[in-house]
């Protein structure tokens, strides 16, 4: 079967019909004028995941069908990936190929790459690694000049580090994220300095304190800290917590206060309904009258946070996922109109879109 088709040239027309059709969906909310940031229509996906179908001695990178998952198709290379993980995909397999210890029950490979051109591979087995495996998995990462990792059932062998790290140029600043093996990362580099770039754009001029939601690895928290007096930030993923405590210290930014914590909790307590010892040190009443900034889950903001949004003046909102945007929108309507809007192409050659608003107090 062979690899699906993305067609460069139709690339302008199908995000513009994506951006027409994020409007249509928001026109009731008097969304108009939405800023469109288009991705490079090639080389795009910083992840990317492949089963191994072996045949005998050789392998094949596979992916599912679309239109039909239980079929696979067999691929050498696959455009939307960053340049460099297409570049190392043969270097990869021919290596694989001939090494009996590298290649027997390998069934999954995870490549993880970022615009500062580093480069990780993950190995992924349905048996146990023994010192053979290691031994040349050292060779493999040495060769190829990669982090590797080696998973089976209850194994990790890392060989190397476990995480990237990021660095890109932003508004003059030189940002750096630590991206850790398995752990969540923007999809799309370009894009995501794109939404960067907005959200900094939104907030610039606003000052005084701002609370994050969901802030992952810090992504936005670090673009948008400069912006503001002092940042509340919350995660409930300890990975995540531990990346963006190493991407505060590394970026040198000292006004952001990182608390582990889910989003219900924070809603609780600063609400008054629960108390926490993590927030002992914080004074919650200083971040009653501060711009909040959520980049949920797919699933969207729950209603006990909707109604935390409610007590904000300005929410700068980033969804993956516009239906969930859409209904939380509505549940702030009585409150809050959308005062900017952007859509940002995570995803080319889908229907998938990222979506940005900002909403403000009528």
């Amino acid at each position: 079967m062979p690899l699906p088709t993305f067609d460069i040239a139709q690339y302008p027309a199908q995000l513009a019909a994506k951006a027409a059709g994020f409007e249509r969906n928001f026109a009731e909310f008097g969304v108009s004028g939405t800023a469109v940031h288009a991705s490079d229509p090639r080389h795009y996906r910083m992840r990317a995941e492949f089963g191994i179908w072996h045949d005998g001695d050789n392998l094949d990178y596979t992916m599912s069908d679309p239109d039909d998952p239980k079929q696979k198709i067999r691929l050498d290379t696959f455009p939307p990936a960053a340049a460099a993980i297409c570049a190392i995909m043969p270097r990869l397999k021919e290596r694989l190929i001939p090494s009996d210890d590298l290649r027997r029950r390998l069934f999954q490979v995870n490549f993880l790459a970022t615009l500062s051109g580093e480069l990780m591979i993950t190995l992924i087995y349905h048996r146990p690694l023994d010192a053979a495996w290691e031994a040349a998995a050292h060779e493999l990462a040495g060769e190829l000049g990669v982090q590797l990792i080696g998973r089976s059932r209850g194994q990790k062998i890392v060989i190397g580090r476990d995480w990237l790290l990021e660095e890109f140029e932003l508004d003059g600043r030189r940002l750096k994220y630590q991206q850790v093996e398995g752990s969540f990362t923007q999809p799309n580099g370009e894009v995501n300095r794109k939404m960067l770039a907005w959200a900094c754009q939104q907030a610039a001029g606003i000052g005084g304190k701002l609370v994050e939601l969901y802030c992952g690895n810090g992504n936005f928290t670090l673009a948008l800290a400069p912006l503001f007096e002092r940042v509340l930030a919350t995660e409930v993923s300890k990975t995540s917590v531990h990346a963006a405590q190493y991407n505060i210290a590394a970026n040198a930014v000292g006004n952001i206060d990182l608390i582990r914590m889910s989003a219900e909790e924070f809603s609780a307590a600063l609400a008054g309904r629960e108390t926490f010892q993590r927030l002992k040190d914080i004074d919650l009443d200083a971040f009653r009258q501060a711009t909040l900034f959520v980049d949920p889950p797919r699933a969207g903001l729950d209603d006990a946070t909707v109604e935390l949004a409610r007590n904000f003046d300005r929410i700068l909102y980033i969804s993956c996922n516009q239906d969930t945007l859409r209904n939380n929108v509505a549940a702030l309507n009585d409150s809050h109109r959308i005062a900017a809007s952007a859509v940002f192409d995570q995803f080319p050659y889908t229907h998938h879109l990222e979506c940005g608003v900002l909403l403000q107090r009528r």
